[in-house]
């Protein structure tokens, strides 16, 4: 196992590099790590999420190696079955995880619909528990090939159907090139800041609101000297729709995922300056166009739509992880209502976690939108606007078990007017308490 680390690691430069020396310390610590009972990967190794984890979910170096290791450490044929095939690797126990939140939240927005206005939904107190249950599961199949998956059994309230949300197969090494390929779902922000490992409720809003979560698709990525490069295409049209296909035949019709041709291409290239890691993102592609009053419709033309991207992190003192994002979005001819007019908006995030020690964490994240080019166009497109502030702080209960409070200050203003009742009608200060538990 040591030599083939060595000769990994003379083999890569710049960040790859840094990634194998992350897992040669990852595998050097699991030697001496009793086993603790913690998630998928902890069980499967006999580690504690620490190895990985500095403050669930967020990753550590260790955890960083781990990902960029295909989700594996060098011994991970140790942790299969002795069937006496050497073509034939299946996991030991079936490695398999859940993630589960509860909480209590105050908050003081309102439920607009654009036709009527308030509707009177706007509980100021609500038991938000469970507000995700999830579950994950991951493996090697092979010396090249890992597989990963998670399905979301309730979040939101909603419960009577999974939803699955990741799953792909990756290939660390695609016919000896070193070039990675990943297929299936994901998602294409992932390439930036991963939105599940966050330390905060609050989400990367930015991310959401420009549509590059979720999709189906492809990336392919290399090292080339201290550069990361990342290049991968997508439908376009998120994860949950699919469509169905006619068929001449007798009972042969399929589902397509897709119902045009047109795609999502899009890349990105990472490197350091410093101690600053600095990534180039852009995409170009297709999306739906907005329809029906107030463009709360899906329209039934494709529009183009372009955005280009800039993120920047680092870590000050080993504990202190700093973090920003900039996206510059346009969407040509997106409205129906004026098919002829461009709408160019800008939205992004910055954020700082402060991991004190084994039982506090601290985090501040600023999201901020525009969307002045919306402005009197009378759609829910208005409301990409954003500006909030949200601070929150962790106490682990347990490695894999905190107790967390969080306030998010809405630095909007109100703007009652309409209708149609659309743009930002309410402020959304919030408050939550609660738990967050892997196991």
């Amino acid at each position: 196992m040591w030599r083939a680390l060595s000769v990994a690691v003379v083999r890569h430069g710049g960040r790859r590099c840094r990634h194998l020396i992350g897992l040669l310390v990852v595998a050097v610590w699991m030697a001496g790590t009793p086993a603790q009972a913690m998630p998928a990967f902890a069980r499967q190794y006999g580690v504690s999420c620490a190895v990985c984890h500095d403050a669930f979910p967020r990753l550590n170096g260790g955890g960083e190696a781990f990902v960029a290791a295909n989700y594996r450490l060098p011994n991970w044929r140790d942790t299969t079955l002795d069937v006496g095939d050497e073509r034939l690797a299946l996991p030991r126990m079936l490695p398999l995880a859940l993630r589960v939140q509860a909480y209590l939240q105050s908050r003081s927005g309102e439920d607009i619909n654009p036709a009527t206005g308030a509707t009177g939904s706007d509980s100021r107190a609500d038991v938000q528990a469970p507000y995700l249950v999830k579950l994950l599961s991951s493996a090697p199949l092979s010396e090249h090939v890992s597989f990963y998956v998670y399905g979301i059994f309730a979040e939101k309230g909603g419960n009577g159907e999974v939803i699955i949300e990741d799953a792909w197969f990756r290939h660390d090494d695609l016919f000896g090139t070193g070039v990675g390929a990943q297929l299936g779902q994901f998602q294409v922000s992932d390439l930036m800041f991963p939105r599940e490992v966050r330390l905060t409720f609050q989400d990367f809003y930015a991310y959401r609101a420009a549509g590059i979560t979720y999709d189906r698709g492809v990336i392919l990525d290399r090292s080339v000297g201290p550069v990361d490069l990342a290049a991968g295409i997508v439908n376009g049209n998120g994860i949950e729709q699919n469509f169905s296909i006619d068929s001449p035949g007798y009972r042969r019709p399929d589902k397509m995922f897709d119902n045009d041709t047109d795609k999502s291409y899009f890349g990105r290239a990472g490197f350091g300056i410093g101690p600053v890691d600095l990534g180039l993102f852009a995409l170009a592609g297709r999306q739906a166009s907005a329809a029906g009053f107030a463009g709360s419709s899906t329209g039934s033309r494709q529009t183009s739509k372009r955005i280009l991207g800039v993120d920047l992190s680092g870590t000050l003192a080993g504990n202190v992880h700093w973090f920003a994002q900039g996206l510059w979005n346009r969407w040509d001819g997106f409205l129906d209502a004026e098919p002829a007019r461009n709408f160019d908006w800008f939205g992004g995030f910055a954020g700082v976690d402060y991991v004190r020690n084994e039982r506090w964490a601290y985090s501040l994240l600023y999201n901020f939108a525009e969307a002045d080019e919306f402005e009197g166009t009378g759609t829910i497109y208005q409301g990409i606007a954003m500006n909030s502030l949200s601070v929150g702080v962790a106490y682990f209960i347990m490695r894999n078990l905190k107790l967390v409070a969080e306030v998010n200050a809405d630095l909007l203003p109100a703007e009652r007017r309409g209708p149609p009742y659309v743009g930002h009608q309410s402020r959304e200060h919030n408050l939550l308490v609660g738990f967050d538990a892997a196991f």
